[in-house]
């Protein structure tokens, strides 16, 4: 595959301020960038490069003649079609390792908030309530230290997790697709499929891995059932990881004790959701990855693959296809 010395980059996205990193790199090759789905239809005949992830639609390639490379945004790609792009001879890279920062930390986060029930003090200040000391084991405070977390999905972001949690001397059993892959960390390490046999041993349940056929709905009633009325998960993954319905029976019921969540089945999650209100749900608006580093992140792996493309290099960071 032929790649052009001076390549024109698209950056799409709502928000994230790609183009304006890119200006502070004295702006390499040509680009432009577009806020909406409208602006990238009307601009994408001339990409080179697309940098973009939610606003991808898989008629864009009949609309872009020229384009060779996406860089996904993020490093769940469920939204690319894979024939699509081999169809047209685009290649698809992810940005693995851009937010493993971002994300481990917001696990971690969610994890301390609600075992240290931060939320819950957030709440109380809000309405000018002193809780005070507790006696009751059952709203009092607790640590992370000695306790095991379960952390499904074992790549660059679980991997960055697992070094975490056992900072905090929490014992971590990694869960991964291929266990021969290695342990990063993790004092054990299951295949996927290995998951109920040890879901009664959690005290936290950590989701940081890809949405696949193999991973939707892999927490559902069965697995609720399996885990202690005293554990935790947390979501930082993809919504649909999780059986949404499941989930709120089991919180409802108080089959688990709580759930931190960065990802919901459907976002933004509607007003009519129980997520809302239940007392023991703590919900982020999928801000896991966010970090004023990612742009910059990102754009490393861009610039890197480039250069490797104008090489003639099949070698890629990331490569997904």
């Amino acid at each position: 595959m032929s790649f052009p010395d001076k390549p024109t980059i698209g950056f799409a996205h709502v928000v994230y301020r790609n183009g304006d990193r890119f200006a502070e790199r004295g702006n390499p090759y040509p680009s432009f960038e577009a806020r909406s789905l409208e602006e990238l239809e009307a601009r994408v005949a001339d990409a080179e490069v697309l940098v973009i992830s939610g606003m991808w639609k898989n008629f864009l390639p009949e609309k872009a003649p020229k384009l060779k490379y996406v860089q996904a945004l993020s490093s769940g790609t469920d939204q690319f079609d894979r024939e699509v792009l081999k169809k047209h001879g685009i290649t698809l890279c992810n940005a693995a390792g851009a937010n493993a920062a971002a994300v481990s930390e917001h696990a971690v986060g969610l994890m301390l908030g609600m075992v240290r029930r931060l939320f819950v003090a957030r709440d109380d200040q809000a309405r000018k309530h002193w809780s005070g000391m507790k006696g009751d084991f059952e709203i009092r405070e607790d640590e992370l230290a000695g306790k095991t977390a379960i952390v499904v999905g074992m790549g660059k972001i679980g991997a960055r997790l697992i070094k975490l949690l056992k900072a905090f001397e929490m014992t971590v059993i990694g869960v991964r697709a291929n266990p021969a892959s290695g342990k990063e960390g993790a004092d054990e390490v299951y295949a996927t499929a290995d998951l109920p046999k040890i879901l009664p041993r959690a005290d936290f349940v950590v989701l940081v891995c890809p949405l696949t056929p193999e991973t939707t709905n892999l927490i559902d009633a069965k697995a609720f059932a399996l885990m202690k009325p005293s554990a935790y998960l947390v979501n930082c993954a993809r919504g649909k990881v999780v059986d949404e319905e499941a989930m709120i029976e089991a919180l409802k019921t108080k089959r688990i004790k709580g759930a931190g969540l960065d990802v919901m089945a459907t976002e933004p999650l509607p007003e009519s959701s129980p997520l809302w209100t239940l007392p023991n749900a703590f919900l982020a608006p999928h801000t896991g990855g966010e970090t004023c580093a990612f742009e910059n992140n990102v754009l490393d792996i861009m610039m890197e693959n480039i250069e490797r493309l104008k090489a003639g290099r099949t070698d890629l960071i990331n490569k997904i296809v």
